[in-house]
């Protein structure tokens, strides 16, 4: 035990899990968890220490991939402190420009050197714990890829309206049965992204990602889980970007089905694979041997 006491448990934790051994995890396979990061100076210093907290407490082997995408605001400080309090378990990827969603979350498949790649996002909407279900799940029932979709969103009205209409639009042009493809709480056995080439730089690429596993015949499967309303920082996603995504999503479809524009997205995704450090190997952690700040890590009442 650090000499603080008990650590706090992330939201959603359960009895069960807080009286797991920390030192017998459950899966023995490597993960990494990627969470990109734009202006959420607020948000990822808690993020990353859910993660911290709940890791150990399932996985021998695991690392926490922060991808700063061109931030404005004191979010690369905050991944740069991390990295030094937890070296070798926090890895920093940090872009001088604002590169795009899709960008940072393939930056982060890249560094991350774990058999399993999960990402959520960093604005503490998804409960990492669930993580442990979805790689149950993923067992269980011997899939290659775990899709999340939310069971109740905490989204505006407008927000939730134009999703429901563009899942059905996106099931139709891919022929995905996928409840929710832009639900940021995904999980990829490492040689489904290894095998797989990404154009999307921007909020598509949840999409891209879902109809590029279904077009390569890997087995998935669905899980629900838990969406949480946001506390701090704002969220990026507005109604104006809609044409653009009407755009994207015509784009896509001929790429994906007709070929077109492919060359020019493996040339942009061999430029980026440049930006981004080569991985290393995960090795297995000792978590408390850095123990947590008491109550840096405590999450606010949901």
């Amino acid at each position: 035990m650090p000499p603080h006491g008990p650590l706090p448990l992330p939201r959603g934790a359960s009895e069960r899990r807080s009286r797991r051994p920390v030192r017998d995890p459950l899966f023995q396979r490597s993960v990494s968890v990627i969470l990109p990061a734009y202006n959420e100076e607020e948000c990822i210093e808690d993020a990353v220490r859910d993660c911290l907290e709940f890791l150990p407490r399932c996985f021998a082997r695991y690392e926490v991939v922060v991808v700063n995408d061109g931030s404005k605001d004191a979010t690369g400080q905050f991944i740069r402190e991390l990295e030094a309090e937890f070296p070798g378990v926090v890895v920093g990827v940090q872009f001088e420009r604002n590169r795009g969603y899709g960008a940072a979350i393939m930056a982060g498949f890249r560094r991350g050197s774990g058999e399993l790649l999960f990402y959520t996002d960093s604005d503490r909407q998804f409960d990492i714990c669930e993580l442990e279900v979805a790689v149950e799940t993923l067992q269980e029932k011997k899939a290659e890829a775990v899709f999340g979709y939310r069971v109740y969103r905490y989204d505006s009205v407008l927000r939730c309206m134009t999703s429901w209409v563009y899942n059905r639009l996106v099931r139709v042009l891919f022929a995905v049965k996928v409840r929710d493809v832009d639900c940021a709480f995904k999980l990829f056995e490492r040689h489904v992204l290894d095998r797989m080439h990404v154009a999307c730089t921007d909020f598509f690429i949840d999409t891209e990602l879902v109809a590029r596993t279904a077009k390569q015949g890997h087995r998935t499967c669905e899980l629900g889980v838990r969406h949480f309303p946001r506390t701090a920082g704002r969220t990026t996603v507005h109604p104006g970007h809609i044409p653009r995504t009407l755009m994207t999503v015509a784009r896509m479809w001929l790429m994906i089905h007709f070929g077109i524009g492919a060359q020019r997205a493996l040339a942009r995704e061999a430029a980026d694979a440049t930006l981004v450090p080569q991985p290393r190997k995960v090795e297995p952690q000792a978590p408390h041997e850095a123990p947590l700040r008491p109550g840096a890590g405590d999450a606010a009442p949901r």
